[in-house]
């Protein structure tokens, strides 16, 4: 199949069209059951167990797993499968290790309803300095993040509905905001259920197409070693050169990265009884396990099947390529609005807790002290306009790549955030100097490592910034606790 021949019917776009309205119509009914300000930032804590498991992780996985990952594993073949065993562990020991004490913790924190409030108010800071130096590092890490949610979302309007690139990315703005603004938390979350059994439909169905198309998986693994034996080698990259050391590091570090992500860790904070999180963490494990399994096929049996290759930011465009030419139009709408799924699951959740940040952690303590919660809601709304429109500026340069957008934010959430949050849970010896001296050095290295090159300094920075940040909160909280 020549991907350029993929011609998109009418009928795929009217059916995307209708997927963004439906999920504007949630947000409307969210808007009124949304009172206050902790009703728009944490749905009021009353999240069950399939909402928490399912929000959180098609808030996780974004865009970039039904673009992202396929475009990786069709240009690199099994050198992705270590990426995907890193998220899919890291997924299970943010579950084991965070959940519950961060739900328990936040509440006995004075009801903190944001990581920079929770930091504020677990080290009793007075100077409130953790609160704006955590507030600024979230707002700067996901104003980048949520870019990469509209490059993906602009590459499937591209496609779809043959607009140019600057367009598409008005339009998933659009879009995305929609029924973020509306109706906040709440929106975000009944929204991302339904976005989530959507993702791992299309990320079963289209491999399940494929397999039958290509005679089966032995076949299909036959015809990819013929094309470049080492697409079918988890120990060679591309070229056929061995996995170094760091390679591997980098691929298997992404999974630490889920120690420090707000948009996951506020389904935590949210879930209506700690006791729900044993089932959900179940839930959203196989839920991972399934999707990440998906993904990779779909970009490994892509390379059989689309001819001429795919080549530069295209290969991130693989799922959709395949969609249309292996579906009815219909059907094919249907696969095609769980990429939008993706994008709008994760950007939605990443502009509700940058608003958060500017509202609870900044406009209200420093600003307006004793603003109404009205105000505080309409506050919130507008930094979510605000935020997306920043974001569209980052996502206007049509060679960015969704996975490297990600890979950055990722890896400065993680390396902040990841170490602070699980020894303030988990270590009573911890200071707030210490908590500081881990958010900025953790911050810090990514920004400077991510722009170094050579020898370690090509280990995806995430690693290097939360063993930094790590060994900075201990020794910090050491040496400030023997000064007191």
């Amino acid at each position: 199949m020549n991907p350029a021949s993929a011609r998109f019917d009418p009928v795929v776009a009217w059916t995307i069209l209708a997927y963004v309205a439906v999920m504007t119509a949630i947000g409307v009914v969210a808007w009124r059951r949304t009172a206050d300000l902790s009703d728009f930032i944490l749905g009021g804590r009353r999240l069950g167990r399939w909402v928490t498991a399912l929000s959180a992780e098609a808030s996780d996985m974004s865009g970039w797993l039904l673009l992202g990952l396929p475009g990786l594993a069709y240009a690199s073949g099994l050198e992705s499968v270590w990426l995907a065993g890193g998220l899919l562990a890291g997924t299970w020991l943010n579950w084991r290790f965070m959940a519950a004490r961060l739900r328990t913790a936040t509440v006995n924190a004075g009801d903190a309803l944001t990581l920079p409030d929770y930091f504020e108010r677990r080290f009793a800071d007075p100077h409130r300095v953790l609160r704006v130096v955590s507030a600024s590092l979230i707002l700067f890490f996901f104003t980048f993040y949520t870019s990469s949610g509209l490059t993906a979302g602009a590459r499937l309007f591209e496609t779809v509905f043959g607009v140019d690139y600057h367009i598409a990315v008005a339009l998933g703005a659009g879009a995305i905001l929609a029924y973020t603004f509306l109706g906040g938390f709440l929106a975000v979350s009944w929204t991302d259920l339904v976005q989530g059994l959507l993702m791992l439909f299309a990320l079963l169905a289209v491999p399940v197409v494929l397999l039958e198309a290509l005679g089966g998986w032995q076949t299909a693994q036959a015809r990819i070693a013929a094309i470049n034996p080492a697409l079918v080698d988890p120990f060679t990259d591309a070229t056929g050169e061995p996995l170094g050391l760091i390679a591997i590091l980098s691929l298997l570090g992404w999974g630490l990265g889920y120690f420090g992500q707000p948009h996951i860790l506020a389904r935590f904070m949210a879930i209506r009884d700690p006791a729900e999180i044993g089932p959900a963490r179940r839930i959203a494990v196989t839920w991972v396990a399934l999707s990440l399994g998906g993904a990779l096929l779909v970009g490994l049996l892509a390379i059989p099947h689309l001819q001429p290759a795919l080549e530069g930011p295209d290969t991130e465009k693989v799922f959709i390529h395949l969609v249309g030419a292996l579906f009815h139009p219909l059907l094919a709408g249907i696969l095609l609005s769980a990429v939008l799924a993706a994008v709008m699951s994760t950007a939605d959740s990443q502009l509700l807790v940058a608003s958060s940040a500017l509202t609870e952690d900044l406009y209200r303590p420093f600003l307006r002290p004793r603003a109404s919660q009205v105000e505080l809601v309409w506050v919130g709304r507008t930094a979510v306009a605000v935020i997306a429109l920043l974001a569209s500026i980052l996502a206007w340069n049509p060679q960015n790549r969704v996975l490297d957008l990600v890979a950055y934010a990722w890896g400065g959430f993680g390396a902040a955030f990841g170490p602070s949050l699980l020894l303030s849970l988990y270590w009573r010896r911890m200071t707030r100097q210490g908590a500081l001296a881990g958010l900025l050095v953790g911050g810090a290295t990514v920004i400077v490592w991510s722009r170094l090159q050579g020898g370690w300094f090509d280990l995806y920075e995430l690693v290097p910034g939360f063993v930094l940040s790590a060994l900075a909160v201990v020794l910090v909280s050491l040496l400030s606790a023997q000064k007191r």
